[in-house]
């Protein structure tokens, strides 16, 4: 269906963002339309501060809009481990449990040679002179459970056992109110891999 120029413009926009369809970037962009005027100028505005007001964390690459970021910044957070994480929604998720009290270190990505995203385009260097800094005992690589999530994990684990500092894994296997039956091979091999005495 053909649609006026700046509705056609605005779908477009909300199609380039990932997980956005052409049905639901028709519905966002009357959505928008719908809205009064004060709405719709205060999303405009909300979207150019994020953008304006938010950049990366010097030291473990969080978003935020403060150098370094709370996290980093914190005196009570545990300096001695460093969770690795492949994405700022990483550490979001990670700070819901409540259960984490050290830093994190965001890669922005993880090793895809397919896509052409090799070590240089991680933050791998920077992870490690922060290691080299001292005071460091344990790094958690909690990156993705999937092929490229492993090998990074592999890849980053290799660079820092060298250096004397312990690498873990998080656990990956069955979720919380799974069903067996719904499972797949790898997550049911990964559970029976990381089971635990009773």
């Amino acid at each position: 269906m053909k649609h006026i120029a700046p509705l056609a413009h605005l779908i477009e926009h909300f199609r380039a963002l990932p997980g956005i369809g052409a049905k639901t970037a028709t519905r966002l962009a009357y959505h928008v339309l719908d809205m009064d005027a004060g709405d719709a100028r205060a999303l405009a505005e909300a979207i150019i501060e994020a953008k304006e007001k938010i950049g990366l964390c010097n030291t473990c690459f969080n978003l935020s809009d403060r150098n370094p970021c709370m996290i980093c910044a914190s005196d009570k957070r545990d300096r001695s481990i460093i969770c690795v994480v492949e994405q700022p929604q990483d550490v979001a998720a990670m700070e819901r449990t409540r259960d984490y009290a050290g830093l994190y270190h965001v890669l922005h990505g993880a090793l895809s040679p397919l896509d052409g995203i090799g070590p240089n385009n991680l933050r791998i260097k920077e992870l490690l002179m922060r290691i080299n800094g001292g005071g460091v005992g344990e790094v958690i690589m909690a990156t993705n459970p999937n092929v490229e999530g492993e090998a990074t994990a592999m890849y980053i684990a290799k660079l820092i056992k060298p250096l004397g500092v312990k690498v873990t894994r998080i656990a990956h296997g069955l979720p919380v109110g799974g069903d067996l039956e719904y499972a797949d091979e790898v997550t049911l091999a990964k559970a029976m891999e990381n089971r635990v005495e009773l």
